[in-house]
């Protein structure tokens, strides 16, 4: 493993994707460890697992008879979608006039892909936000906040919206 210098900064992973929870944790992130602060003391990633196509697609995948003509339409949109993305996660931070950001997109399942970054930065901390799924969802979709906090080699924030009050 790297040894790091007392001037090189620690590395602060958020998950992003195309969801209000995403948004939330990066604005809640950036409000508490990178505005508060003349020099932040974390290196901040951006980053977005992109499903691949053939598994936005489903089950039907390969088998299915069109899906030769289908998946190249449907990674592009995918790709499209990424990018939207990592554009509004860079306008929420240069809003917050955080610029030293570095972005990333990773085809692949974001339990794998989140767990991976973190190996690949050498990050400190991971931040995802909750979906707040119900116990039922969270079983049968699988809790990407609840894999990473059981195997990502990094503390994992999980930053959760506050219920609003009717």
């Amino acid at each position: 493993m790297a040894t790091t210098s007392s001037d090189e900064k620690q590395v602060m992973i958020v998950a992003v994707d195309d969801s209000e929870h995403s948004s939330y944790a990066l604005q809640w992130t950036l409000d508490h460890f990178f505005t508060t602060l003349p020099n932040p003391i974390f290196k901040l990633v951006l980053l977005h697992a992109k499903p691949s196509a053939t598994s936005a697609v489903g089950l039907a995948g390969p088998a299915y008879a069109g899906a030769a003509e289908v998946l190249p339409i449907v990674d592009s949109d995918l790709k499209k979608i990424a990018a939207r993305v990592v554009d509004n996660a860079k306008q929420i931070c240069s809003k917050r006039s955080v610029t030293d950001v570095i972005t990333e997109v990773v085809e692949g399942d974001p339990r794998n892909v989140l767990c991976d970054a973190v190996e690949k930065y050498h990050a400190s901390i991971l931040v995802v936000g909750s979906h707040g799924y119900g116990a039922i969802k969270r079983a049968v979709l699988g809790s990407v906040s609840d894999y990473c906090a059981h195997h990502a080699h990094c503390t994992v924030m999980i930053v959760k919206r506050p219920k609003t009050k009717h």
